[in-house]
């Protein structure tokens, strides 16, 4: 009797339960029993995640492992690996015992013959390339092959081949290799110009050394500028050490990048990684097959970037171009007439929306041929023809010297005077005013004695006499732009001026 009676204390104690917590037990489990009907919502379609399978079927085979080794001569007392530990054995042996035990490389051969040294091959590094021809030509970057001896190549069903490095590009990060074989599998070429940013893609290569791995993710943004030579595509697919020179494929099977870089604070996939445009790897690979190497333009400029303020101040209507800092004394530039200052638009025809830009452009310029530089300057626009050469090192800009005669402050918060004419005479120029002192907006900007005015906002400056009363004319509430040399270096520089 006590028994059934806890049973049906728990059973109430149940139902008392639920209906505190929920109200009644009919409008809880079955609210459409009091005439309620569910909210309504709108339909969503349902999304199918991709299946690769038929994909990496496809195109795994023409994915290779890139094995690098490098000799080392064996022998020699220390030499080889493991020698340094070696030496500091036999010094603990000769200071604890008096003398040092013989190795088996210290033993005299018999006959009393000296030991010739002997190279050994030992294992440099791993990566990943895949074939884009039947008779073996095969793309991966160029620091997988970087300082190797020998470079070996392991397709998936298992052959393997010794190949020849045919030649490698640093500032592209791309090799191009050459295996000997017939009727090799290989992959299809896409156009990396027509991606789109949220597109499926796979990865296949070797991380950690473990051959044919697949990952996946989508292409997170295109022509990311990494302060390299060329714009990548960056994706979120997993690279690691390992899978560097391997292919980036879209989903018709297609290579669209080479993948060569992460970005990471450990050394391993962060979930950022970036991969080499394959219209950009062709383009070079095809220079290397045929010189062995590859090569660029130059016209003889620095450049950096135009900000907000310097454009609207230049009347740009927006903040693209490249600012022209330095021009390289008698280089392609300056015999054509481009000046410190001068905003380059176009190279070509091609527009110029980043600094970034103009490298690549000019890098891909027939050399010794004539290209059309389009500039801003004064306030106007005009075609310059230049000669293209070929790039070979990067000068160095000198410093300019120092030579103040002073003059009273205007609104920048600058003291200035008229450039001497051996400075005029140094720096190759006709007109300007030397800084000799800088205060306010000036020295927050980062002015400083010895630098030298060459234009303010789209005015030529001539003396002192002439800035000053240019300076006393502006509107406080907007920026200028001052151009600014200093040695070999022009740089505008936005100033807003003092209240009077």
């Amino acid at each position: 009797m006590k028994k059934n009676m806890c049973v049906a204390s728990k059973t109430f104690s149940v139902k008392t339960l639920s209906a505190l917590l929920f109200g009644t037990a009919g409008v809880f489990f079955a609210p459409t029993m009091l005439g309620l009907a569910p909210q309504a919502h709108a339909a969503v379609p349902a999304v199918k995640l991709p299946d690769f399978s038929d994909l990496v079927d496809a195109v795994g085979p023409a994915v290779v492992n890139i094995r690098t080794t490098e000799r080392l001569k064996m022998g020699g007392p220390g030499v080889g690996m493991g020698g340094q530990d070696e030496q500091e054995m036999q010094e603990f042996l000769r200071r604890f015992f008096g003398g040092a035990m013989p190795t088996p490389r210290q033993q005299a051969p018999r006959g009393g013959r000296r030991a010739v040294p002997q190279e050994q091959e030992v294992q440099r590094g791993v990566g990943s390339g895949f074939i884009i021809s039947a008779d073996g030509y095969v793309l991966s970057n160029a620091h997988v092959v970087d300082g190797a001896d020998e470079v070996y190549v392991t397709l998936t069903d298992k052959r393997e081949f010794k190949a020849k490095v045919i030649g490698a590009d640093a500032r592209t990060d791309v090799a191009l290799l050459k295996i000997e074989g017939g009727n090799l599998p290989r992959l299809t070429i896409g156009d990396s110009n027509k991606i789109r940013v949220g597109e499926w893609v796979i990865a296949i290569g070797s991380p950690f050394n473990l051959e044919n791995t697949v990952t996946a993710g989508i292409i997170s943004a295109k022509s990311r500028d990494t302060g390299d030579y060329l714009p990548l595509i960056q994706s979120d697919v997993a690279v690691n050490p390992g899978n560097s020179g391997g292919p980036l494929i879209n989903m018709r099977g297609e290579v669209i990048g080479i993948n060569s870089q992460i970005a990471t604070l450990s050394g391993a996939y962060n979930g950022i990684s970036f991969a080499v445009p394959i219209d950009e790897a062709m383009r070079v690979g095809e220079q290397l097959k045929k010189t062995g190497k590859v090569v660029r333009g130059r016209i003889g400029v620095q450049i950096g970037e135009v900000s907000k303020e310097v454009a609207q101040s230049l009347g740009l209507p927006n903040a693209k171009g490249a600012q022209v800092s330095m021009v390289e004394p008698d280089g392609p530039a300056d015999k054509a007439g481009i000046k410190p200052g001068d905003i380059i638009l176009k190279f070509n025809g091609t527009p110029i929306e980043r600094s970034s830009d103009l490298p690549r452009l000019v890098g891909g310029a027939a050399v010794n041929g004539k290209s059309t530089v389009t500039v801003w300057r004064k306030g106007a626009q005009q075609d310059i023809p230049v000669t293209v050469v070929e790039l070979e090192g990067d000068k160095t800009a000198k410093k300019g010297a120092k030579e103040p005669e002073a003059q009273a402050v205007n609104a920048l918060g600058l003291k200035v005077s008229d450039v001497p004419a051996a400075k005029k005479q140094e720096l190759k120029i006709d007109a300007g005013v030397q800084v000799d002192d800088a205060d306010g907006v000036a020295a927050l900007a980062g002015l400083q004695p010895g630098d030298v005015i060459l234009q303010l906002n789209n005015v030529a400056v001539k003396d002192a006499k002439q800035f000053n009363a240019l300076v006393a004319k502006l509107d406080p509430k907007k920026p200028s732009a001052v151009l600014v040399r200093r040695g070999d270096v022009a740089q505008f520089v936005a100033l807003r001026p003092s209240a009077k």
